[in-house]
């Protein structure tokens, strides 16, 4: 009956003291007490999981039984309805959880409820002692029959070995030790085969008798168990008790669908059907962009059955960024913490359904199985082939499921270099040409001997837009990325290439435009004409650099301004401006100045030189400032000093007036 079943367990059982009723009295080994104890004091909120445990360790026997009886059939021939039933009963405070599965003699109760012969025990129950809630660690080592002491006081195990003569009890209450005993003709006749389990439950977990209660644990917890599971009436109800909550002699309800979703043939399941498993097993109300259903046979086994939301999820930029499938082992679910897909898929949600995995896998063993690895490795690749096929037939939908994921997805360049390319292939930009853009169109879009792909990276777009970084670039035609989700300051750093063609920040190092012709050849006549009376280069970055002295890195002549006075940019080498920002927000930044980038023919850059020129240093030195404290608020910062700032724009303006 337990997920412990299949082990060979190392018995500490001290050796029987047989009275003389035939009861025996074992100690609990080591770990088991120390468990044990954990769950007796258990604190945890979720007490709920002691529900799914029960039932899953059932269903194995169930699983189990079925398997031997290939070999024997003799097994289930006077019983082949394979069945895990509930009993409560408010009169006596029990739950009863019972099966007709494989059952255990003697020698496997004293074993499997008496002691965890594995590796790794004391690490776990180190985990589970300082889990704030260990709720979800319970199931995950294959202990989960302990979990059951976290809403009982006392438990009576009645379990009979399928073929078996004798049926064995056994006894604890969670302390020191059990008892076993054979069972007394009453309760040998009621386990003809399989496992009882009566739960005396504790005073605040009466909740548990209640069919509601059970009902809503069974449906969240148990539902596509491919047994059925079978409620039977309260038998400590009143005779006159309402007939919507079951009387004594009302008859046993199926209380599951035993129906996996996921396991049935696609051919088989209409729209509708996919939307209420989605929302069942999401927990959602809206309707799934995309549904991914489909099965794998071969070297593993696995049914997988994926919605992608079309709606926000509250809980998307968590800081744990969990991937949030299901998986499951033979239709017994076993954790939403298996990271079957990368964290930058967290939004997909769905179930995955191993027939391969072992029921007791733990989380250690989730992270390291290189069954669960090649599983991930080809369950991403799916997702993201099915997106694609998505972008390409219902681009509508597919924008849809950008605008709401697409920040996630660009996690991805930054952790799986070798997804990259598909996932480039996917995003979906906002540029000067308009939104929705694909790097495929980008790179189809290319002016002549335009080699690079240009982008701009904020925090807002409209700002990004009247950036006068892109002012050459759009006097070219040249397209330009404009990108403001954070993660992209990040992506964009890796020197990442699209089909041959590098990616290029207006916002760092050198830019030269010079090949890629004008959209407007009066514009080229007018540069030609301004580039005679440009101002001394030499002079005037001289008389800059001297005013503004470390504030800046350097200080040169723009390529990419045709309009605004000034603009900062990164060197060629570090960070981009944005993502120095980011890293000073963390207080990480890399400490390198800016380069401050002059328009040489632009009237205040003339002024500064005809200042400068004159002997008025004071006056060349406000309009030096004036420009770089102009490029930082263009840039979304605030000046270094806004009092001197005010204070200067008011000396100009004042100066100016006076003229």
């Amino acid at each position: 009956m337990t997920d412990t079943d299949t082990r060979t367990p190392d018995t500490t059982a001290s050796d029987p003291a047989a009275g003389d009723t035939g009861r025996e009295a074992h100690a609990f080994q080591a770990e088991v007490a120390e468990l044990l104890h954990l769950m007796v004091h258990a604190v945890y909120s979720e007490t709920d999981v002691f529900l799914r445990e029960l039932i899953s360790n059932a269903s194995d026997a169930c699983d189990r039984l079925r398997y031997e009886a290939i070999a024997r059939p003799e097994l289930i021939a006077d019983d082949s309805a394979l069945t895990i039933r509930l009993r409560p009963d408010t009169a006596a405070g029990t739950l009863t959880v019972s099966d007709n599965g494989i059952g255990m003699d003697r020698q496997e109760l004293i074993d499997n409820l008496g002691t965890i012969a594995r590796s790794g025990t004391r690490a776990f129950i180190g985990k589970l002692a300082a889990a704030k809630d260990g709720s979800g660690l319970i199931g995950q080592f294959g202990v989960g029959f302990y979990a059951a002491f976290m809403v009982a006081d006392r438990i009576e195990v009645t379990s009979r070995r399928a073929g078996a003569a004798e049926a064995w009890v056994w006894r604890s209450t969670g302390a020191q030790g059990f008892e076993i005993e054979a069972a007394d003709a009453a309760r040998a006749d009621r386990v003809r085969r399989g496992t009882e389990i009566v739960l005396h439950l504790k005073d605040d977990a009466k909740k548990y008798l209640d069919a509601h209660e059970i009902e809503r644990i069974v449906h969240a917890y148990s539902d596509h168990i491919q047994f059925p599971i079978m409620l039977e009436a309260d038998a400590g109800k009143p005779a006159d008790a309402p007939s919507d909550e079951a009387t004594s002699d009302a008859a046993p309800r199926q209380v599951n669908t035993a129906s996996a979703v996921w396991q049935r043939a696609k051919s088989e399941l209409k729209p509708e059907d996919y939307t209420q498993a989605y929302r069942s097993i999401c927990g959602a109300f809206d309707e799934p962009a995309m549904t991914l259903h489909y099965r794998v046979e071969g070297r593993q086994s696995y049914a997988v059955l994926l919605f992608v939301p079309s709606g926000s999820l509250f809980d998307l930029f968590d800081p744990a960024r969990k991937s949030h499938l299901k998986l499951y082992v033979r239709r017994v679910y076993i954790t939403d913490d298996a990271s079957l897909l990368p964290s930058w898929l967290r939004f997909v949600r769905g179930v995955v359904d191993s027939e391969d995995l072992p029921l007791n896998i733990s989380r250690e063993m989730l992270q390291n199985n290189p069954q669960v690895a090649a599983m991930r490795k080809a369950i991403t690749g799916r997702v993201l082939a099915e997106l694609e096929t998505l972008a390409t037939k219902e681009p509508e939908r597919f924008a849809t499921v950008w605008e709401q994921f697409g920040a996630v997805i660009k996690e991805g360049l930054y952790e799986e270099p070798e997804r990259r390319e598909a996932i480039l292939g996917l995003a979906r930009f906002t540029s000067t040409a308009g939104s929705g853009r694909s790097l495929a169109q980008y790179v189809a879009d290319l002016r002549e001997n335009q080699t690079e792909i240009y982008y701009l990276v904020g925090e807002d777009i409209d700002r990004l837009k009247a950036n006068p970084k892109l002012e050459a670039a759009r006097a070219r035609g040249i397209e330009v990325l404009l990108l403001t989700d954070p993660v992209d300051a990040l992506w964009t750093s890796l020197r990442l290439d699209f089909q041959g063609k590098g990616f290029k920040s207006l916002s760092q190092g050198e830019v030269d435009f010079s090949l890629v012709p004008l959209v407007d050849t009066a514009t080229s006549a007018t540069d030609e004409k301004a580039d005679d009376a440009a101002v001394d280069e030499v002079a005037v970055i001289a008389a800059v650099k001297l005013a503004l002295g470390d504030k800046v890195s350097d200080v040169k002549a723009s390529q990419r301004l045709t309009d605004s006075a000034a603009c900062l940019v990164a060197g060629g080498f570090g960070p981009d401006r944005e993502l120095e920002r980011l890293l000073a927000k963390q207080n990480r930044a890399s400490g390198l100045k800016p380069v401050l980038e002059l328009n040489m023919r632009h009237a205040l850059v003339g002024a500064i030189a005809r200042e400068s020129a004159a002997g008025h240093a004071d006056e060349a030195a406000d309009l030096a400032l004036l420009l770089l404290e102009q490029a930082q608020i263009l840039d979304g910062e605030l000046p270094d000093d806004p009092a001197a700032f005010a204070r200067r724009l008011e000396r100009l303006v004042v100066r100016g007036v006076a003229r």
